[in-house]
Order: structure tokens, then C-alpha cells, then sequence
């Protein structure tokens, strides 16, 4: 960290690493400053993709006021008098008061303007600024919204009106719908997080900036759907742009978007591969060619528009048999569930309304690094119909190893493996085994009588690579209520194929 030295308002040369991190500013304002502002400069390194000022004074229980702004080497980039005491501005969003957009190199100034500060009294000032480089970003909130470990449940699709979600105005129009209501949609389902995911655009991300305070409880990822003429794709966790224009100059392969999330540490998931792709829906099905699966993280096995048809989640449209090819085809790829909302409905019994279906994930907090890392393990099951307490647990054992769903474990030939599977809220069904693991069990499933129950399954291994998940099917046609993802056998610890 790079400290300026304040004499008198006299800035020291600055000196940067490459890259530079961070940089202090410090100084003291006197009563001379009364009803004045003065301009710090600084310098912001080339590269420089998101910047972030924490300011703090002292003197205040004297009545001291400083009040904050900045200016890039062209214009004035915001102003939040006092009632803010950081901001970040990045080319994609910004602390509301601030302008989002290209960060240039060279001179910023923090304006300070000293509405009140009494005769002989003097106020001492930090201001810490952050630079970052590269896309990678961490999220809108400092600290994870809930710690500790959980599973936590969120809507990973759903549209805006920064694409072409709708819903009806003050006097009934059908009007672009602002990103708020699908928030509260959001809250009003019981939802832990849930990713924007405007299609090509990052644009609602300023939005989500700005609602992030209010809606304290919610964890809000950056996301925007990949849209392009042989498929759709969700990208969660970068807010920087990302190329869409698949077989142009600019993305040329599928590979070049890859490359981008991955530089950005994001996630990518395929959406509704099963739906057909033509005039109504040029592009829903998914069929880029030369796909490489070992760098696609996720897979959209469930659909909320899909669920209104004949079958439910295992309907003419579902994802659920694309995912399952990939998995015999050796790779590890984590089935979530969409909404894929366009009116910020809530509604507990409409499909595709906000959190219908809902993913649920076991993260170490409720935090955007860790849902991602949760989604990355495999840690995720779906709950088909959105309910706010079911939940799906699977506990896999073999000789002192554990694992869970996403995981891998050694299953040797002869190998005894037990397979326990706890369910809440869900009496009445049955839990079911599915994969090319499930004929090495001693049965195919297991019924659930109360609202909490663990089903036990016992497995012999035989050497070879397998997979086997469980779900949880109930109703009178035996519908899939919850969608588990699979424990691997023998299978490579990390994710891939």
C-alpha cells in the first residue's frame, strides 16, 4: 500500500507497483477550509478495470463535515456529499451517485467540499482506494449476506427490462418491467440469492448495485444469458462485457466465450438444451458445434417454461436427458433449475414464476464466491416446485471416505458403499435412484412416510467408473418433486471428464 504524506495539502510523487493495489490518501482540514472544496489527485494505473474509495474524517463530534466526490482526467464521475462513505465505479456498474464506465489512466482527483468546520478545530482524513485489474469481480456485497455453512436457495434465470421481461404498470399497460419487482418477487418466494440474467447485457447490474442495500437479505449475482443462433448459455459472476456474437470476428468459437468467463472466474451453464430451436425460438436448443463440455460448468437440467407441458420436468422439453448424456459421456457438470421469469410474477403455484423451480445449494456461506463454488462442486439439487422447506441431502460412505452430491469417491471392486439420503417435507413420495450406478444398489427406491426421513441404500462397487444420484419423486403420477445431482465412482477428483 502506497501512503501519501498530506503537509499542508501538498501531494507527494506517487509511486505504483505494477499492478498496483491500493493507494492512501491522507490529509487534515481546517477551519481555512470552510465552505471550500479541494481537489486530490491521484493517479489510476492503465488496466485499471474497477476502482473503490473508502473514506472516513474525524472531527465529527465537533460538527466537522466532508463531504465526497471524484473526477476522472475528463469529467466529473459523481458526487455523494456525505452520505456515503465508499464507492465503486467499474465499466459495467457503480455506486448509486457515481457513473459506471471506462476507467482511464492517468489523473483522478477526490473532490472534497467542507460545508462546516468550526474555528480551531481541525479534521483529519483517510481515504483508501482500491484499484482492480482484470474482469473478476466478487460481488456487490463486502461481507456474505448469512455466514456459515447452508443450503441456500435462489432462481438462477430470470429477465428484465433490460431485455424482454414485462409486467403491467400503474394503470394496467404491459410495460418493460423495472428490475425492483423481480427482486421483491424474489423475497416474496423465501429466495436466498438469484441472478439476473438479462439477455447479452450487463446493464442491469447498475440496478442491482443500487437495490443490493435495501434488499440486505438477498444475494444478488451478476449474470446475463449468452444468446446466440445455435444456443443459450447463463454466465453467472462476471459484470464486465462479454462477447456474445458467437461465429463473428469478435467470438468466432464457442471456445472464445469460454475463455472470457473463465478469465473472469465466472460460470457457464447451457439453458433449455431440450427445447426446439427455429422461427419461435431461433437458438433455444442447443447446438454449437464442437462443444467442449470439460469447460461448460452447468447444464439448465429444469426449465420453468417447460414445466407447464404433459410430464412436468421430465416433459417433451426437458434438459434433464441432455444432462444425463453428458454424464455417461464422462463429464461433471452441475444440474441446476431456472425460472427463466419474463414478468417478475410471484405466485406459489405458477410455473415459471420467480423461484419456480427453485436451486438449492450447500455453500460454506451465503456469500457470491461461495454460491459459485457451490454450484461448481455439484452441491445442488433442485426443488422443482419452489418450496421454501424441502430439502434433499445425500451422504455417501466407503471405507472413512465421504462425499456429497458433485463429489467423487473410490468404489473398488467388492467395495461396500452406503448411500443415505435425508428428505424433509416430502411424506408421501419416494426417494429413487437414477445413473449407471444405480444397478450396483440393493434397491431402486425407497418411500418416504414422514416429513423427515433418511432412506438408507446400500452399494457394491465393481472397479468402474459410474454415476448415481437420487431424487424425489411424489404425486399420483410419480412426478419428479426433487432433482438430485450425482455422487461420481472412481470418477477424477476434479471437475472436467
Amino acid at each position: 500500500m502506497v501512503l501519501l504524506a498530506m503537509a499542508g495539502m501538498a501531494i507527494a510523487p506517487l509511486v505504483y507497483a505494477d499492478p498496483a493495489p491500493s493507494l492512501t490518501l491522507t490529509g487534515a482540514m481546517t477551519h481555512a477550509d470552510h465552505q471550500t472544496y479541494r481537489e486530490v489527485p491521484f493517479r489510476v494505473p492503465a488496466g485499471t478495470t474497477r476502482l473503490t474509495v473508502e473514506f472516513t474524517y474525524a472531527g465529527k463530534d465537533q460538527k466537522s463535515v466532508i463531504d465526497l466526490g471524484i473526477r476522472d482526467p475528463q469529467r466529473l464521475r459523481g458526487w455523494s456529499g456525505g452520505n456515503k462513505q465508499s464507492f465503486t465505479i467499474s465499466e459495467a456498474e457503480a455506486t448509486p451517485s457515481y457513473l459506471p464506465g471506462p476507467l482511464p489512466a492517468g489523473t483522478w482527483k477526490l473532490v472534497l467540499g467542507v460545508p462546516n468546520l468550526r474555528a480551531g478545530a481541525e479534521a483529519r482524513y483517510t481515504a483508501r482506494v482500491y484499484f482492480e485489474h482484470g474482469p473478476s469481480f466478487a460481488g456487490f456485497n463486502a461481507a456474505p449476506v448469512k455466514a456459515g455453512p447452508g443450503w441456500y436457495r435462489g432462481d438462477l434465470h430470470m429477465h428484465t427490462a433490460h431485455s424482454d421481461g414485462s409486467c403491467l404498470s400503474q394503470r394496467g399497460a404491459r410495460v418493460p418491467c423495472p428490475v425492483f419487482k423481480t427482486l421483491e418477487a424474489a423475497h416474496a418466494r423465501g429466495l436466498d440469492f438469484i441472478a439476473v440474467t438479462d439477455h447479452n447485457t450487463a446493464s442491469q447490474n447498475d440496478a442491482l448495485r443500487e437495490l443490493a442495500p435495501y434488499f440486505d437479505d438477498l444475494l444478488l449475482i451478476p449474470g446475463r444469458e449468452i444468446t446466440t443462433f445455435q444456443g443459450h448459455a447463463n454466465v453467472w459472476g462476471p459484470a464486465s462485457p462479454i462477447d456474445f456474437q458467437l461465429g463473428s470476428a469478435r467470438a468466432p468459437t464457442l471456445a472464445t466465450i469460454q475463455a472470457e468467463v473463465e478469465k473472469a472466474g465466472g460460470l457457464i451453464s447451457i439453458n433449455h438444451p431440450g427445447q426446439p430451436s427455429g422461427e419461435s425460438c431461433m437458438g433455444c436448443g442447443w447446438s454449437v458445434k464442437d462443444t467442449d463440455f470439460s469447460r461448460i460448468q452447468a447444464i439448465e437440467a429444469v426449465n420453468g417454461g417447460s414445466l407447464w407441458l404433459p410430464g412436468g420436468a421430465e416433459s417433451g422439453l426437458s434438459g434433464i436427458p441432455f444432462w444425463e448424456a453428458r454424464l455417461n459421456a464422462g463429464f461433471r457438470i452441475t444440474a441446476v433449475g431456472g425460472s427463466d421469469n419474463h414478468d417478475a410474477g410471484f405466485d406459489p403455484a405458477r410455473p415459471a414464476s420467480v423461484g419456480y423451480p427453485t436451486t438449492v445449494v450447500h455453500a460454506k456461506a451465503l456469500s457470491q464466491p461461495a454460491i459459485l463454488a457451490g454450484i461448481r462442486a455439484g452441491h445442488v439439487f433442485i426443488d422443482v416446485s419452489g418450496q421454501r422447506d424441502r430439502l434433499l441431502e445425500v451422504t455417501a460412505t466407503a471405507s472413512g471416505q465421504t462425499a456429497e452430491m458433485g463429489d467423487a469417491l473410490a468404489a473398488p471392486k467388492g467395495e461396500a458403499v452406503t448411500l443415505r439420503v435425508h428428505v424433509t417435507h416430502a411424506a408421501g413420495a419416494v426417494v429413487r435412484l437414477a445413473g449407471d450406478g444405480a444397478k450396483l444398489a440393493d434397491r431402486a427406491e425407497a418411500p418416504l412416510a414422514g416429513d423427515d426421513e433418511t432412506a438408507t441404500f446400500r452399494l457394491t462397487g465393481d472397479g468402474r467408473r459410474h454415476w448415481v444420484r437420487a431424487d424425489v419423486r411424489g404425486g399420483s403420477e410419480g412426478r419428479i418433486w426433487m432433482l438430485g445431482n450425482p455422487v461420481y465412482l472412481n470418477a477424477p477428483a476434479a471437475p472436467g471428464g
